[in-house]
């Protein structure tokens, strides 16, 4: 990660829609230069959290800070930020330089500059000649190149990212998923991202926010949210466990770290029971075990030939057990 200097400050940031707390006193600091993402289920608060950054939403109470400057009551516009939606919000009528160019316009940007600055920004997501094209005739991941390429010609301090590659399908969002993490890094400006996606949060963030009910659960960074979650909640959202219980107590392993043999593995521990199932996932098998104290287990490795029916040893060690 970047420098540790804190660009964006959040502190007792809290928000109500009615009855529903949206956001519970939020305290967030984010450095310059990082990729953190706000990751989270639908009405969890992360995007209510980056609106209020954006100042698309005010909040009940709470500050944000930029930069040093508290931009709590200050309007989108003369906020040193910019956001990048989902639908990209391109304007349909105007060309793709066109489409870049306009805050610049808007702020008085001389003509030649814009120009000469809307280009570099096209060729900075690898769009260079397709300035005069308009957004119909482009593909949608062309069009979420754009929409980025618009936000970046202002060169703002950060980047708001509000569930960007949800509307592509799986493949391009993880081309995208490199290439904005590419591009973050070359750039370094500070990117905060907003998704429900724990792949996509993994596979892009220095630091992970992990929101549930208004409130951080967990930040960290994505090993550490992954390998020793904090709560709960944390733990059954991001990744698969098996909840195994033995020898009177109850751990929690992810399915990677499981294996499944006909004995037991030297110096780990294990249970035992028969193999239900084997289904093939492409790039991994997971192999279903049903204990003979009734415990479903799935672990996604064999040591050995196990045919479903069959006597099987699931084993593991104990540095790979977690308790949240």
């Amino acid at each position: 990660m970047a420098s540790q200097s804190v660009v964006v400050s959040l502190r007792g940031l809290t928000k109500n829609f009615g009855a529903t707390k949206a956001a519970d006193s939020i305290d967030l600091d984010i450095y310059s230069g990082e990729f953190i993402t706000l990751l989270g289920p639908s009405g969890s608060g992360k995007t209510t959290v980056l609106r209020m950054i954006a100042g698309f939403e005010r909040p009940d109470s709470g500050t944000v800070t930029i930069d040093g400057l508290d931009v709590t009551s200050l309007p989108p516009y003369e906020r040193d930020v910019n956001t990048v939606f989902q639908d990209y919000a391109l304007f349909p009528n105007m060309t793709v330089l066109a489409n870049i160019e306009y805050g610049l316009k808007v702020k008085k940007v001389p003509k030649d500059e814009r120009r000469a600055r809307a280009l570099e920004a096209l060729d900075s997501v690898q769009l260079a000649g397709f300035d005069e094209r308009k957004p119909s005739q482009l593909s949608g991941g062309q069009r979420q190149r754009v929409a980025l390429a618009r936000a970046l010609v202002n060169r703002p301090k950060v980047l708001l990212l509000d569930e960007p590659l949800g509307a592509l399908d799986l493949k391009l969002r993880e081309q995208m998923q490199l290439e904005l993490k590419t591009m973050q890094r070359d750039l370094g400006i500070t990117f905060i991202f907003v998704t429900h996606d724990q792949e996509e949060a993994m596979t892009m963030s220095d630091r992970i926010a992990v929101f549930n009910a208004g409130r951080i659960e967990q930040l960290d960074s994505p090993e550490v949210i992954y390998q020793k979650p904090a709560t709960q909640f944390v733990t059954q959202f991001v990744g698969q466990s098996n909840s195994i219980n033995i020898d009177g107590k109850s751990v929690r392993v992810r399915p990677e770290h499981l294996t499944v043999g006909t004995k037991k593995a030297s110096g780990a521990n294990s249970i035992s029971g028969k193999l239900f199932d084997v289904i093939f996932a492409g790039a991994i098998s997971r192999y279903v075990v049903k204990t003979d104290d009734g415990q479903t287990i799935v672990a996604t490795n064999s040591s050995a030939q196990v045919k479903p029916g069959e006597t099987a040893v699931v084993s593991w060690a104990t540095e790979k057990e977690f308790r949240a």
